[in-house]
């Protein structure tokens, strides 16, 4: 997380703590420009695995909380998860976090795979889950007994589908990854440069047995089809965060999905602002704000100059998210730069806020 440092003045924080507007002038054109106190908001995608001591003034700050978002990793080992540690997080700290689980689909091929699954999600939905996320690795990494990649419309997964149904439990569904995964990397203003250049596991041009960008978002919109009753959030912008045109095709397809940008800004910049606002401000009540940001390693590895320094950069990140959403300034995010969006109050509430609250039934 690079960029400007943005410090809180005493004089700011007053302010901002009473919900006010203040006027800004850009020549002789004044505008109002929105406190980012002002609008509460929940930020539906993190990954704070490690606690930090200064993570619960930074989110007050911010008038935030935040779902801890799992993620299940299979190794030599076995499967890894962050479910222990944000259950903890959720109970020292319960105004501050809410919680999602996870679901991968290691031993899949045996008969009791569903069956353990959902006894898992009961316990874990018992213990405050509002959410069960699904990755990449549906597609792209876990295989069954027989070498087959898994795809998310796979059959033996359907019980586990009927089940949060009936709960009425969300799914985050992070099928598939940006279409520049099957592209070379010869540009490093790509937005996903950095990324795949540290993660060239998930970089799919080099790997040419994974499926195709095309064959995995097909599994994804078939599954989708195939439970029309089951809540989905389609996390960074359901793998198409390139061009919203296709996020809004889906949109329009299938009206139990939801979106949320976590991760893609950087290619939201990238596209014609007033066509992206244009999908923001038409899509309004389906969209979730999202970051993905996170923590990879204790705090106590840290020095207290490393933990200033990367509380004060987390800071700037939402600050640079909250200047492209609710100003025109310009904006640079990933290598892209262009104009805010200068989102509308209203719609800012919903994507900051109400839009997760009633998804996650909140309230």
């Amino acid at each position: 997380m690079r960029g400007k440092i943005y410090l809180l003045t005493a004089i700011v924080g007053l302010v901002a703590c009473k919900s006010e507007t203040k006027s800004k002038t850009d020549g002789d054109s004044p505008r109002i420009v929105l406190e980012q106190h002002s609008i509460k908001k929940i930020d539906v995608h993190v990954h704070y695995k490690y606690e930090r001591d200064y993570l619960s003034d930074l989110f007050k700050k911010w008038n935030m909380q935040g779902v801890l978002v799992d993620v299940a990793i299979a190794d030599s080992v076995g499967v890894k998860r962050s479910w222990n540690e944000y259950l903890g997080h959720t109970k020292a700290q319960p105004d501050l976090f809410f919680l999602c689980s996870s679901l991968i689909g290691v031993d899949i091929d045996k008969p009791d795979f569903a069956e353990n699954a959902i006894t898992r999600l009961k316990h874990e939905i018992f213990s405050g889950a509002r959410m069960v996320k699904v990755w990449k690795n549906f597609g792209m990494v876990t295989q069954d007994a027989s070498g087959k990649f898994i795809q998310i419309d796979d059959a033996r997964l359907q019980p586990i589908w009927d089940f949060l149904k009936e709960r009425n439990i969300p799914v985050m569904a992070h099928i598939g990854e940006p279409v520049q995964a099957w592209r070379p990397l010869d540009d490093p203003n790509n937005p996903h440069y950095g990324y795949y250049m540290e993660h060239p596991e998930y970089h799919a041009y080099q790997h040419p047995e994974i499926p195709t960008y095309e064959t995995i978002l097909e599994a994804r919109d078939n599954w989708i089809a195939k439970n029309p009753k089951l809540k989905i959030l389609c996390a960074h912008l359901g793998s198409m965060s390139h061009d919203v045109d296709l996020v809004a095709e889906r949109l329009e397809k299938f009206p139990n999905i939801y979106v949320e940008p976590a991760a893609r800004f950087g290619d939201l910049v990238g596209q014609d602002s007033d066509k992206v606002k244009a999908f923001f401000e038409k899509y309004q009540d389906r969209i979730l704000f999202g970051t993905d940001y996170g923590t990879s390693n204790s705090q106590i590895d840290k020095s207290l100059d490393a933990l200033k320094s990367e509380e004060q950069n987390l800071d700037a990140s939402y600050q640079r998210l909250w200047t492209y959403l609710s100003t025109s300034d310009s904006v640079a995010i990933r290598g892209q730069r262009n104009k805010g969006l200068a989102l509308p109050e209203g719609v800012l509430k919903k994507i900051y806020y109400q839009n997760a609250t009633d998804f996650l039934k909140l309230q």
